[in-house]
């Protein structure tokens, strides 16, 4: 690729830093793929980091940063600031919106020298290695999942081994990053996801959403999830399954599916296969300011999947709903590898069955207790523990 000359008459003004930046010389960089226009677990976890990273202060030497965004165009923004400023590459063509990020990363390196940059996706790994690693300028990769387990391409692979350091949600996701890539276990740091303990809360079940979804006099599961057909792993067919068996012991059960996706007409038939079309409830998409009227709803949370994390576990146990998760994944944090609830094989009915039950009855099981699992919860993965986390992995980075 061929880049314009390095002159400041060429250099786009959003890029020129302000005279009042902090007493550090260096800012960071941060890029991501989207935060905005598109709502997911992962465009979550990068507005709570960007909102850790404003709650810091001079007393932890945050510095100020740029943030690049690939996919977003300019709209509301409640983080921008003299702290944090955006920039937008999104155009008609993917490829002139790259060619322009790349463009202006190359400048902003040059000119600045932050003292780090933050590549929010793997997919951006390739570029921030091509031009950080001639400039020496160290960069974090940031990893959340599913995109690093598999095989990427040799260029996203060296990206990675060089990185010197990359931030992942959970102890699964990091193992399996390790073994796929190769990778040195040691530059591996752990930030998990947080919960919004404000948001998420415990209280009453809404009659309007009661009467709405047909749930009067019933004991709810819930699952959140996409209904995407590349989603399978996240167990809402296993939980169809186990249903005919849990309403055999919990005959007034229902179970509410929040989520959309192609996957739909497939899980409603098998819904009518299984002779529990009267049980299950799509609600479709549900704003993420509804959300939590809607866990509230729940008498348990179901979803034995495969999950980089977990966030909706969180917020289930924020809001005291007892939750069930898949064994193998990332979900053994927010779980804390089963104390805070059930993990069960994630493809296995019966077994979903049987956990679904217990759930449901009780039996002075302290996972049942909801006040308990919410304290639990927020004193692991609330804000203020996501924050100081957060300015630990910074400070430890500036020390270095």
């Amino acid at each position: 690729m061929v880049f314009p000359s390095n002159s400041s008459a060429d250099l786009p003004a959003e890029t020129i830093a302000p005279q009042t930046r902090s007493t550090l010389a260096k800012p960071d960089l941060f890029l991501f793929l989207e935060i905005f226009e598109r709502e997911g677990g992962i465009q979550s976890y990068v507005q709570e980091l960007l909102s850790g990273y404003l709650a810091g202060d001079e007393t932890t030497d945050r510095p100020t940063a740029d943030v690049f965004l690939l996919r977003d165009r300019p709209s509301a923004n409640p983080f921008q600031s003299e702290r944090l400023r955006f920039r937008y590459f999104k155009t008609q063509s993917v490829l002139l919106s790259r060619l322009k990020l790349a463009r202006a990363l190359l400048f902003y390196l040059v000119r600045h020298r932050p003292q780090r940059v933050f590549c929010g996706h793997v997919l951006l790994a390739p570029l921030v290695w091509l031009v950080c690693q001639p400039l020496g300028i160290d960069y974090i990769v940031m990893t959340h999942g599913k995109e690093v387990w598999g095989s990427l391409p040799r260029m996203s692979q060296i990206a990675l081994q060089q990185a010197h350091q990359i931030w992942t949600v959970s102890r699964y996701s990091r193992d399996r990053a390790v073994a796929a890539h190769q990778l040195d276990p040691a530059k591996i740091q752990l930030l998990p996801c947080p919960v919004d303990g404000d948001r998420f809360r415990p209280g009453a079940k809404s009659p309007d959403l009661i009467e709405k979804y047909q749930l009067g006099n019933c004991r709810v599961i819930l699952t959140v999830a996409r209904l995407w057909s590349g989603d399978v792993y996240k167990g809402v067919d296993v939980t169809m399954r186990a249903l005919p068996t849990i309403a055999g012991a919990v005959p007034n059960v229902k179970y509410l599916v929040i989520g959309r996706g192609d996957d739909q007409p497939r899980l409603a038939k098998l819904a009518a296969d299984l002779g529990i079309g009267d049980r299950v409830v799509f609600a479709g998409f549900v704003p993420t300011p509804e959300l939590a009227d809607h866990y509230r709803l729940a008498d348990a949370y179901v979803m034995p999947s495969q999950e980089g994390f977990g966030i909706v576990y969180l917020e289930a146990m924020a809001c005291g709903i007892p939750v069930l998760a898949g064994d193998a994944d990332g979900s053994a944090d927010p779980l804390q590898d089963g104390q805070l609830g059930w993990r069960v094989p994630h493809r296995d009915p019966i077994a979903v069955a049987q956990a679904c039950i217990e759930m449901l009855q009780g039996r002075d099981d302290r996972r049942t207790d909801g006040a308990w699992l919410r304290s639990q919860a927020l004193h692991l993965f609330g804000k203020k523990a996501f924050q100081q986390k957060l300015t630990h992995l910074l400070q430890r980075k500036i020390l270095s």
